[in-house]
């Protein structure tokens, strides 16, 4: 009988190792499927964190685009303001002006114009011209060109305009480095170079640079340029100011042009008086 139930056991045991094998190896599977499943639910959160992070990329990044004509996204240049167009009815007043050319002219319509206004210890300039190349003032001490101190504007061939500083060596102009304009701004359109720019009153001590809180006579030039290079000006004899200006004084002086001068001539006036007078009296 002990035989029979030594045997019994033996045949039990491995039965009882199975069962404790598998209710050992439960846990370890129920743990791993929490963990597959905390796993899951954790992969699914991480995912719709994903989107929900490219969703907010993608609606900025489509922000900063507009869409073409076939609905396809493609990258702006940032926004550029307007050039601010020149006032001229300040002339006079809260600034001072020159305009060259026909009678009434304006900013847009004249020959030549150029402004020139106090902002703090800057001076503040404007200047137009009828040409696609480069329009410029000079300071000088007489009104000869040669020893000038000259500030261009001047239209490269890539349709931008820069500001550009030259000193006049006789009746050639010579870019210099050293550039004292600075919030520069400029334009070509409608057939007309425009800038706007601004240069210090008062600088250091330099042949080539001028101290505005002095008068100089102003010398007025417009011209072609080649390859973003200036050439000779326009006309013979550029117009210059009658007198010296100061930038404390504002004016508002009209200039006209070869086309307007003919009749107001001492001269011109003098043979209508004549004729007038001959044929008013008749011949004898």
């Amino acid at each position: 009988m002990a035989e029979r139930s030594r045997g019994a056991r033996r045949r039990l045991l491995p039965l009882l190792l199975l069962l404790l094998a598998g209710s050992a190896a439960s846990p370890a599977e129920e743990g791993g499927g929490r963990r597959e499943a905390g796993g899951g639910e954790h992969g699914e959160e991480a995912a719709r964190h994903h989107d929900s992070s490219y969703g907010t990329f993608a609606s900025e990044f489509y922000d900063l685009r507009y869409l073409s004509e076939e609905g396809y996204p493609f990258p702006t240049a940032p926004p550029v303001d307007p050039f601010a167009k020149i006032r001229v009815d300040d002339c006079g007043k809260t600034k001072g002006c020159f305009r060259y050319g026909k009678p009434g002219c304006n900013a847009e319509t004249c020959d030549y114009f150029l402004s020139y206004r106090r902002i703090g210890a800057d001076v503040e300039f404007e200047l137009s011209a009828d040409t696609d190349g480069w329009v410029a003032v000079g300071f000088s001490s007489d009104k000869k060109m040669g020893g000038d101190d000259v500030m261009a504007c001047v239209h490269d061939d890539n349709g931008r305009v820069r500001i550009q500083h030259f000193y006049n060596v006789g009746q050639w102009a010579k870019e210099i480095q050293r550039n004292p304009a600075r919030d520069e701004e400029g334009v070509f359109e409608n057939n007309r170079v425009t800038c706007r720019f601004k240069r210090p009153v008062y600088v250091p001590r330099e042949e080539t640079i001028v101290d505005l809180h002095l008068s100089w006579y102003y010398l007025f030039a417009w011209g072609p340029a080649i390859q973003g290079s200036i050439t000779r000006h326009d006309i013979d004899s550029p117009p210059v100011s009658e007198r010296v200006v100061s930038i404390y004084k504002y004016e508002d002086i009209f200039m006209p042009s070869a086309a307007y001068q003919t009749f107001s001539s001492p001269f011109c006036l003098l043979l209508i008086v004549a004729l007038t007078f001959y044929l008013l009296m008749g011949t004898p």
